[in-house]
């Protein structure tokens, strides 16, 4: 059984899809919230919180919480994986493995990697879909140093972002965001036009003992959309 915030969660987000909450609504209090599905306030405030971090929701300080932009969010600030996050919204996920081989560094990739041109890396490439919708489509280099079993695994059963993490444990990430037109077989694959703009992030990651992988994360730019939920409040306390 899930837990009851994430219960929470999914009831909200069903009325937003289903039109009972509109962009700009106004949801009830987290003491209402906790009263209709009794549960304590704190749970209540967990799942507003978690959706408002993930950009469904919008709290203004002493107004209330309202709707947003309908089109699901991930996160600037943290790595999460695409699996973690269609699901935390209580939406089905799945997923269609393009490619998954081994390849040799061209000079571009070398020099990302820090290896000699032509050493060998991991590929892969799949798309990735939300209630059978597609919304990303990934393209992943990996060094083999660090995952050396990554071509043996199947990712139907486990996502590419876990798996890495279990063997390579994230520590630090760069990466950048444009607007990109989609080249013609990306296009086919996330089953959009080639005048539709997308956002593509450009993701490298490293654990303790270095570079571990080098995304390309692909999202219809009507179906997505990036940001963050900051809070300057202990910032601006601190520097009182």
């Amino acid at each position: 059984m899930q837990p009851r915030f994430i219960q929470i969660k999914a009831a909200l987000i069903q009325q937003i899809e289903q039109g009972a909450l509109s962009p700009g609504d106004q949801i009830g209090s987290e003491n209402q919230l906790a009263e209709r599905f009794s549960v304590s306030r704190m749970t209540a405030r967990r799942a507003v919180s978690e959706l408002v971090d993930e950009g469904i929701l919008a709290r203004t300080q002493g107004v209330g919480t309202f709707v947003s932009d309908n089109r699901p969010m991930s996160s600037m600030l943290t790595i999460i994986g695409i699996k973690e996050e269609i699901e935390s919204r209580g939406h089905h996920y799945s997923n269609q493995i393009i490619s998954q081989n081994a390849c040799a560094a061209d000079a571009i990739q070398a020099r990302h990697f820090s290896v000699e041109q032509g050493a060998s890396l991991f590929f892969i490439q799949l798309v990735h879909f939300e209630n059978a919708q597609p919304v990303q489509l990934e393209s992943r280099l990996v060094n083999p140093v660090l995952a050396p079993l990554f071509l043996e695994q199947n990712f139907t059963n486990i996502s590419v972002n876990q798996y890495l993490n279990q063997v390579a444990p994230l520590t630090e990430a760069d990466h950048s965001v444009e607007a990109i037109l989609p080249e013609p077989q990306d296009a086919a694959l996330l089953n959009i036009d080639v005048t539709q703009p997308c956002l593509c992030i450009s993701r490298r990651t490293y654990c303790a003992k270095g570079i571990v992988s080098l995304a390309t994360l692909t999202h219809p730019g009507q179906r997505y959309r990036l940001g963050a939920h900051l809070n300057f409040t202990s910032a601006i306390k601190e520097s009182i």
